[in-house]
C-alpha cells in the first residue's frame, strides 16, 4: 500500500507539471526566451530520479548536479558555488571579514602566527609572531591534520563574537589561553608599494576588490610625497575581480570621461564604463607589468592604458579572460555566476581568448600549452591574428585582438632559473617548512642583528646548515637531484628563494617585493623602459 501511495504522489507531481500551459503565447507571457516544454522535460527527469531510482538520493545534490552539468556545457567561466564556497570566494573582494587578525602558516600540522594585524584583536591580546595556536574554543587544532580551510572557518566569525584560543609560546613551559573578541579584519588588495629608484615608484596589486581604488590612491599619494614622478604598476598574476574597481584604477591615469571598457552580450545591451573625475597620475611615465596569469579586471586596465598610449605594457601575453559574469544568488545562499557579456577595450578589442563550449579541460591547459609551444620563452613563437588588427587612439600604433593583451615589450620566461629538482622541492612542504621553522626560531636574533631590512638585505648570508637541513629533509622524502650538475645549477636560485622566504616571514610585503624584484626580469625590463623614455 505504501509503495502505491509513493507512486501516486509521483504521478500527481507530474500531472501538476503537465497542466502548465506550454503554448507559445504562455512562453511569451512568462517573459523568458525559453521552450517551456524543455523545462518540463528537465523537471520530469529530476522527479523520476528522486522517486524511482534504486538507491536513495539527495534532492539538493540532484539539483546542484543538474545546475553544474548545464553550466559545464557553456563557457569556461560560468560556474556554480554552494553557500560556503560563495562566502569564501567573495571575502577577498569585499574588503574584510570577521576574525582575530593574524597571518599564519601551517608547520607540522600546527598553526603558527606569522604576523598579528596592527591594532587588531590578536595584537591587543598579546599574541606575537611565532606563537602557535593549538585549540579553538576547547577543540584541538594542532597535530590532528585538520584542513586549513576548516581551521580558518573556526577562527573567523561575526564581528563582536568571542573565541577562546589555546596557545604555545617558545620559552613558556605551559600553554596559555586568551579570549578574543572578533573584529572586522581588512583584506587589502594592494600588497606592496615603495620607491624602487629615485623618482620611480612601484605598486603591486594582488586583485581588484571593493577598496582597491582607495588603496591605490593612498599608495600614489604616499609615493608622490617621496618624489615619485614615474610609476611601475605590477599586475603580474593578478586574476582580476570587480569591474568597477578596474575602472576606478584606470581613472587615476586617464583623463575624465574616457571610455575604459564596454560590455555587450546577446541579451544585454552595450554598456560603457568611463573614467571619473580626479586622477592623481595623469602625467608622468607609466609601465604596466603583465604575464600569462594577468586576467579579467587586470586586462581591462592594461588594455585601456595601452589603447590610449598612456602606458607601456611590459611582460607576456595576458590570460585572455574577457567574459562578464553576473552573480545570481539562489535561495540557500548559493550562487550561479553566469556569463552574460564580453569585455571590449576602448579600441573594440575583445579580451576573451577562443574556447569551445564544453571543453573546459582544454581551456584550463592553455597556459601549459603556451609553455609547450614556446610562446612564453620566444617571441617568434607568438602567432597574432592578422584579421584582428586595431590601432591605438592617440599614436595609432598597431595592437591585436584575439585574446588577452599582447605587451608592447615582450619579456621571455627564463626557464633556466628553475631546475626539475627545485620544482620538486617547491611542490613539497620541505622547503617552506624548513625556512618557516628557521624564521620562527631566529626571528628575534635576526631583528636584533639586522635593525633594518636594508641591513639584512646587504649583510645576511643564508647559513649553509639551513641549506643542508633542506637537502637532508628532501632526501628523506626521496627528492634528490639527478646528478651533481643539477644540484650545482639549483643552488643559486635555492639560496635566493630561501632568503626571500625569510624576508616574507620576518618583515612585511613591501620588503618581500623589494627583495624578489631585484631578480625579476619583468620588473628590471620595466625600469629600463622608463629610463629609456627620459
Amino acid at each position: 500500500m505504501e509503495r502505491i501511495l509513493d507512486h501516486m504522489k509521483w504521478l500527481v507531481a507530474l500531472l501538476l507539471i503537465a497542466v502548465v500551459p506550454t503554448n507559445t503565447v504562455a512562453q511569451r507571457r512568462s517573459g523568458f526566451d525559453f521552450d517551456v516544454e524543455e523545462m518540463h522535460k528537465l523537471q520530469y527527469a529530476i522527479l523520476a530520479i528522486a522517486n524511482l531510482y534504486v538507491d536513495s538520493v539527495s534532492d539538493g545534490d540532484l539539483v546542484e548536479h543538474a545546475i553544474e552539468g548545464i553550466l559545464k556545457e557553456l563557457d569556461p567561466h560560468s560556474s556554480y558555488s554552494d553557500a560556503e564556497e560563495t562566502r569564501r570566494l567573495n571575502e577577498p573582494l569585499q574588503g574584510g571579514f570577521g576574525g582575530i587578525g593574524v597571518q599564519f602558516n601551517m608547520l607540522d600540522d600546527t598553526l603558527v602566527v606569522i604576523l598579528a594585524t596592527k591594532d587588531g584583536p590578536s595584537e591587543k591580546a598579546g599574541i606575537e609572531p611565532g606563537d602557535r595556536i593549538i585549540s579553538v574554543d576547547g577543540q584541538p587544532i594542532a597535530g590532528v591534520k585538520m584542513p586549513r580551510d576548516t581551521i580558518m572557518k573556526k577562527l573567523r566569525g561575526e564581528e563582536g563574537t568571542r573565541v577562546r584560543l589555546g596557545l604555545v609560546r617558545r620559552g613558556v613551559k605551559k600553554p596559555w589561553f586568551v579570549t578574543i573578541v572578533r573584529a572586522q579584519i581588512p583584506m587589502p588588495t594592494l600588497d606592496a608599494y615603495y620607491m624602487i629608484e629615485p623618482g620611480i615608484g612601484y605598486i603591486h596589486l594582488e586583485r581588484f576588490g571593493a577598496n582597491t581604488g582607495e588603496e591605490i590612491r593612498k599608495a600614489i599619494k604616499a609615493l608622490q610625497s617621496q618624489g615619485m614622478t614615474d610609476l611601475i604598476l605590477d599586475l603580474e598574476q593578478n586574476g582580476g575581480g570587480y569591474l568597477d574597481a578596474a575602472v576606478d584604477v584606470a581613472s587615476e591615469f586617464l583623463n575624465a570621461g574616457k571610455l575604459v571598457v564596454y560590455t555587450e552580450g546577446r541579451a544585454t545591451n552595450r554598456r560603457n564604463y568611463t573614467t571619473g573625475p580626479g586622477g592623481l597620475m595623469r602625467t608622468g611615465k607609466l609601465v604596466v607589468l603583465v604575464d600569462e596569469y594577468t586576467a579579467s579586471a587586470s586586462e581591462i586596465v592594461s588594455g585601456a592604458l595601452q589603447d590610449y598610449d598612456r602606458a607601456t605594457i611590459v611582460g607576456r601575453r595576458t590570460f585572455g579572460k574577457g567574459l562578464v559574469q553576473r552573480p545570481i544568488p539562489l535561495n540557500d545562499n548559493s550562487m550561479i555566476r553566469l556569463t552574460v557579456a564580453h569585455y571590449y577595450t576602448p579600441t573594440g578589442r575583445c579580451i576573451q581568448k577562443p574556447y569551445e563550449k564544453g571543453k573546459r579541460e582544454d581551456y584550463d591547459h592553455d597556459v601549459e600549452d603556451r609553455y609547450t609551444h614556446g610562446e612564453l620563452s620566444c617571441i617568434d613563437s607568438i602567432h597574432l591574428d592578422s584579421t584582428l588588427v586595431y590601432h591605438t587612439l592617440t599614436q595609432g600604433r598597431t595592437v591585436y585582438g584575439g585574446g588577452g593583451i599582447m605587451p608592447d615589450v615582450f619579456v621571455p620566461l627564463d626557464t633556466t632559473k628553475v631546475t626539475t629538482f627545485f620544482s620538486r622541492l617547491r611542490r613539497s612542504d620541505v622547503l617552506v617548512n624548513s625556512v618557516l621553522r628557521y624564521s620562527i626560531n631566529n626571528r628575534n636574533v635576526l631583528l636584533s642583528r639586522y635593525p633594518t631590512y636594508a641591513d639584512f638585505e646587504k649583510r645576511f648570508v643564508v647559513p649553509q646548515e639551513l641549506i643542508n637541513t633542506i637537502l637532508e629533509e628532501a632526501k628523506a622524502k626521496d627528492i634528490v637531484p639527478a646528478n651533481k650538475k643539477e644540484l650545482n645549477a639549483t643552488m643559486d636560485y635555492l639560496t635566493f628563494f630561501v632568503k626571500a622566504q625569510i624576508v616574507y616571514n620576518v618583515w612585511d610585503r613591501n620588503e618581500y617585493f623589494h627583495f624578489v624584484n631585484n631578480r625579476s626580469d619583468i620588473v628590471m625590463r620595466g625600469l629600463e623602459v622608463i629610463k629609456s623614455q627620459q
